[in-house]
Order: structure tokens, then C-alpha cells, then sequence
């Protein structure tokens, strides 16, 4: 317990400022939101929007909280190349840091998340229906996004 304890005080004393990071897992059609606390403890799926809306939806969430770091889900095929998904990414990250310049983006590797996403609701038990809900697997997408984020920088911090 006091470990725990020690941790959390180490964690939050390293991250000084209380801002969330945003995830964000972006496709065609639809977009996977997840952010973190405001102690970046741990990740939780936001919202699902269409991919016309997000900048609108990114100002009005920006405007509401303070949002340190953005991640953008970097995707990848299987031997490391880009994928045909990239060029949708690259130009909206372009766009992202020009709307949003004080805020910086990462990109970071999104192989399997889809995957795991689909793993994920099968898990849990979720309904077929539930299973086959895009806008649903997008935000878990996402909220595996950040966490694997989260702890590929913890394990570089500590």
C-alpha cells in the first residue's frame, strides 16, 4: 500500500501540469476519441464522431478542458510501412497542428487496435449488435490507443 501510496505522489509530482491527453483514432468516415484524467492515470473512450465534425467537436472539448498532448493512432501495416490510411492522416495532423499550435501532436503506433477492440467487446460479453457497432469499436480503438501511450511513457519514465 505505501508503495502505491509513493507512486502516486512520484507520478504526480513528475506531471506538473494537469492537462488530459486526447487520443485520437482517425478513419474515413468516423473518428475514435478517448482522453485521460487529469492526472494521466488512465485512458477512457470519449466519444465517436464523424470525421467532417471533428474540428468543430475538438474546439468546443479544447475550450471545456485543458488538453496537454494530442495522440494520433500512427497507422502502420505489418512490416512497419505506412498504410494506405496515412494519407487521410497526414494532412489531418497537418490541420491539427495549425488549428491547435500550442498543443502538441504525437503520433503514435495503432496496429491491432481495431483488433483488439473487436477482441475486447467479445470479451466482455457484449451482444452481437454491440460487436458490429463501428462507431463503438472506434472509441475503444482509441482508448487502446492512449492506454498503450500512457504505459509505453511510464515505462520510459520510470
Amino acid at each position: 500500500m505505501l508503495k502505491t501510496i509513493s507512486f502516486f505522489c512520484t507520478f504526480a509530482l513528475t506531471n506538473k501540469t494537469m492537462g488530459r491527453i486526447l487520443a485520437i483514432d482517425y478513419g474515413q468516415k468516423r473518428v475514435g476519441l478517448a482522453v485521460t484524467d487529469p492526472l494521466k492515470i488512465s485512458a477512457n473512450g470519449l466519444d465517436t464522431v464523424l470525421s467532417n465534425e471533428l474540428f468543430v467537436y475538438l474546439k468546443n472539448y479544447i475550450e471545456k478542458e485543458a488538453v496537454e498532448t494530442i495522440v494520433v493512432g500512427l497507422a502502420r501495416q505489418l512490416n512497419g510501412q505506412d498504410s494506405a490510411s496515412m494519407k487521410l492522416i497526414q494532412p489531418f495532423v497537418v490541420g491539427l497542428k495549425r488549428t491547435f499550435p500550442e498543443i502538441p501532436v504525437v503520433m503514435y503506433d495503432e496496429r491491432f487496435t481495431s483488433t483488439l477492440a473487436h477482441a475486447t467487446l467479445l470479451a466482455s460479453g457484449a451482444k452481437k449488435k454491440d460487436r458490429q457497432d463501428k462507431a463503438l469499436v472506434d472509441k475503444i480503438a482509441a482508448t487502446i490507443l492512449l492506454q498503450s501511450y500512457l504505459e509505453s511513457n511510464r515505462n520510459q519514465n520510470f
